[in-house]
């Protein structure tokens, strides 16, 4: 990057919240807001039109597509802006899903503003910005790795995150639903949970 302001976009589906976050942008003198949005859908257009170093990316977008799925879109545009998660949301399986949609930083909302000016420069660059309770998080989690799941295992876990019944994931991947129940059975033992609820809450953290 050079010295000349970081180039972003704001995308959140709250009018309110995006005018207050304008009008912090507003006061940074090194940051030059582009464009802001008010769905994935537009921060997508917009994003091709303006290209901005950094977008600014709620999780929870109301209708149309949600903030992971706009922020693995915008990666895999080109040139690809940056994308800082700014939520108020932090369980392990929303981290990980913007994580690995390819986000530089996650943040929360109750951050101090300097806090976020900086975790912007620092997503401008290509640097990581974590929340303190999301590094924590990560940590956690690298201390504590979650159990190794075989390939097919993980397509079935894929295929559940998009709310299929069995017979709809047998059909997806060409298994039978018995095959889907046993390496279901496996996964539940594998993440210490006893039911499909249970699993739910956990397969993505």
């Amino acid at each position: 990057m050079t010295e000349r302001s970081v180039r972003i976009l704001v995308c959140d589906d709250h009018a309110v919240v995006r005018a207050g976050l304008l009008a912090l942008l507003h006061s940074a003198p090194d940051i030059e807001v582009v464009g802001e949005a008010g769905s994935g859908e537009e921060a997508l257009a917009l994003a091709r039109k303006t290209a901005p170093d950094v977008v600014l990316m709620d999780l929870q977008l109301g209708a149309g597509i949600d903030g992971v799925e706009t922020t693995r879109r915008l990666r895999a545009t080109s040139p690809a802006p940056h994308v800082l998660v700014l939520t108020t949301y932090d369980t392990d399986a929303d981290v990980t899903r913007a994580v690995a949609a390819g986000a530089t930083g996650y943040l929360l909302k109750a951050e101090r503003a300097e806090d976020l000016f900086t975790a912007i420069h620092a997503a401008a660059r290509g640097r990581p910005a974590l929340s303190p309770p999301v590094a924590d998080r990560v940590m956690s989690r690298l201390r504590n790795p979650r159990p190794t799941l075989t390939p097919r295992e993980r397509d079935i876990l894929a295929q559940l995150a998009h709310g299929l019944p069995n017979h709809a994931i047998a059909r997806a991947l060409f298994i039978s639903e018995a095959t889907v129940k046993t390496h279901l059975r496996r996964i539940y033992d594998k993440l210490g949970v006893d039911t499909r609820a249970g699993k739910e809450q956990r397969l993505l953290s």
